[in-house]
């Protein structure tokens, strides 16, 4: 156990992790309308710099969970670091299209250090603060989400494309250092062997239902490739489900999994995973149409970035209301405020878009509602499994929301390419576009509530909940 003293700064080191994690999903957006000449590629080609980061993300998120359960979290947090800067390097030194695309992968792989730097603050903090500590590393998905997008524009603005892997890479570095010395690693481990058929299998599995997800506007949803990437997903996962439910230490604990609290929430996750990316999708561009359009404003790429960054700072300022309410009423109702609040901040979405500040505020009662919901779920994943499986199954409940953000964004795009109106010769998605997307996005969060209410209640209390005596008693286990 780290010392009392210790756990803000445990907690700060870890955010920072997270923040500058997530940031890397968004760092090339701004680029993409470039990236193309200055790499030599067609447009269609640069955006699989966007798409290689979530293909890894999703992949590795459930690997390092798994490892980092079993030799060691903060081991694991060190390697996956290494990775993304050594990916960051890459990118910026290489200066052509192949590798600049290895090294986005690369940073990719470092997604696992949100769920694994959740089993840190289980593992270390003492069990009063680990609501509002989880609260916190759970916002830093939203606020590195959106801060990549003004940030990595005004540095390209500037510097060059090339600065903002460097910025990256060293920015990884000090974060590093700090990881080094300030995280303790955790003796809470998982005995066994890594299931490496079972990874294999199922990375194959992920990596075909995001491509069919992520590539399907562009390919057709009913083209050969689309359908045969469904299909291969499909045959695959039918084979690993058996073969983990048969194996002795199997990559995902499907027993686990299934039992109805853990099996709601990543129902839950994946839904509000779906509903939030809407807004940041959706938003960004409604604040770029041109304003002869009669809606837009018409706003550059970096404004419009810079507008959202009120709405990521939302989700931080939110985290310790969100960890006050799991204290006193418990996570399950903490997901279903948090969903509600985001329901009807999609309410105000569709009511109000003629004027930039009720977007904006809009955009940030989204988030508000995202951070409620986001506390929530790590909580609840907690509460109902092994200490000794804290990463793994934090791992998994992070992969179902990237599967509904991946979603989101596939439908999101093909709305905002369906209905469009054409203005001086060029075809722009009209303001009720927009509405769809939000009462879509409003209705998934109505469902996101529903499927919370069925999660079971749990008879205390997280903050009287036995974490410190949990972790005890695997410690005990694990010398055994």
């Amino acid at each position: 156990m780290a010392p009392r003293r210790s756990s803000a700064l445990i907690t700060t080191v870890l955010c920072l992790c997270g923040t500058l994690v997530s940031l890397q999903q968004t760092l090339v957006v701004p680029l993409l309308p470039d990236l193309g000449s200055i790499l030599g590629v067609s447009a269609d080609n640069a955006f699989w710099l966007v798409t290689i980061t979530l293909l890894t993300a999703a992949v590795a998120t459930p690997i390092v969970s798994r490892l980092a359960d079993m030799v060691g979290k903060k081991r694991m947090m060190i390697v996956s670091m290494l990775v993304m800067v050594s990916g960051s390097l890459l990118a910026a030194i290489g200066g052509s299209f192949l590798t600049v695309l290895i090294g986005r992968g690369m940073q990719g792989f470092a997604s696992s250090l949100i769920a694994v730097g959740i089993g840190i603050l289980r593992d270390q903090l003492p069990r009063e603060k680990v609501p509002a500590a989880t609260a916190l590393m759970s916002a830093t998905l939203g606020l590195g989400s959106a801060t990549g997008l003004p940030l990595s524009g005004f540095i390209y603005a500037h510097l060059g494309w090339h600065a903002i892997f460097w910025t990256s890479a060293g920015a990884g570095l000090l974060l590093l250092a700090a990881l080094v010395v300030v995280v303790p690693e955790s003796d809470v481990r998982s005995p066994g062997r890594f299931d490496i058929a079972g990874a294999v299998i199922l990375s194959v599995a992920l990596t075909a239902l995001l491509l069919g997800i992520s590539k399907g506007g562009s390919w057709g949803w009913g083209s050969g490739r689309t359908l045969g990437a469904f299909a291969l997903a499909a045959v695959v996962i039918a084979v690993w489900i058996p073969y983990q439910l048969r194996v002795t230490d199997p990559m995902v604990n499907l027993r686990t999994s299934v039992r109805r609290p853990v099996l709601l929430t990543n129902i839950a996750s994946m839904i509000v995973g779906f509903a939030m990316f809407a807004n940041l999708l959706a938003t960004t561009q409604q604040l770029q149409v041109p304003e002869i359009t009669g809606y837009g404003l018409g706003l550059s790429a970096m404004v419009a970035g810079l507008c959202m960054v009120p709405s990521s700072l939302a989700m931080v300022v939110f985290s310790p209301v969100s960890a006050k309410i799991t204290t006193r009423f418990g996570a399950r109702i903490t997901l279903i405020t948090g969903a509600l609040v985001l329901a009807a901040a999609y309410v105000v979405r569709i009511s109000f878009n003629d004027a930039l500040v009720p977007i904006v505020l809009g955009a940030m009662a989204v988030n508000v509602g995202t951070a409620i919901t986001y506390s929530a779920m790590p909580i609840l994943i907690m509460q109902s499994v092994p200490v000794t499986e804290t990463a793994a199954s934090n791992g998994l409940n992070s992969l179902v929301r990237s599967i509904g953000t991946s979603t989101s964004s596939a439908v999101v795009t093909a709305l905002l390419t369906a209905m469009t109106v054409e203005v001086a010769g060029q075809h722009f998605p009209t303001l009720d576009a927009f509405r769809t997307v939000f009462t879509i996005a409003c209705a998934m969060a109505l469902l996101a509530a529903a499927v919370a209410w069925f999660i079971p209640r749990t008879a205390r209390p997280v903050s009287e909940a036995t974490v410190v005596e949990a972790a005890a008693e695997a410690r005990a286990e694990t010398v055994a």
